[in-house]
């Protein structure tokens, strides 16, 4: 059974990374998760990317746009949103989750268990974790 078979259509997650490491990986486990992520490293191709999707991760850690920022406009729009960040950051964390984020994952967290992570949170589970197969 395929991916996009065994949870309907293929969804879509718009990823906001400007870091080609982080948006790689991003989309890597979006893909292994079962969805296909639809990449942006800006501000701009990202809110293009939110019109074919109503779910969105943001790497908050970024130079080329404001995480927090990108976040109000994805919830605005309707999507359920992600984030990813430095662990250590709670002020960031906190604006992030102030913003619309249902979660702020630390780097470490998906870095380690990015897949299963994500597949949680695209299945709907609230917190994005505790989910078994």
């Amino acid at each position: 059974m395929t991916a996009s078979s065994a949870h309907g259509p293929q969804r879509r997650v718009a990823v906001l990374a400007d870091d080609l490491i982080w948006a790689t990986r991003l989309a890597g486990h979006i893909r292994s998760a079962g969805a296909e992520p639809v990449a942006a490293r800006d501000t701009a191709t990202f809110v293009a990317a939110l019109e074919g999707t109503s779910l969105a991760i943001v790497d908050l850690t970024a130079r080329a746009y404001d995480g927090v920022a990108a976040i109000e406009r994805a919830t605005a729009s309707g999507a359920r949103v992600l984030a990813v960040g430095q662990h250590d950051d709670r002020e960031l964390r906190q604006r992030a989750l102030a913003a619309g984020a249902e979660r702020v994952f630390a780097y470490r967290k998906l870095f380690e268990d990015g897949p299963r992570t994500l597949e949680a949170w695209l299945a709907g589970s609230p917190a994005g974790e505790g989910a078994t197969r």
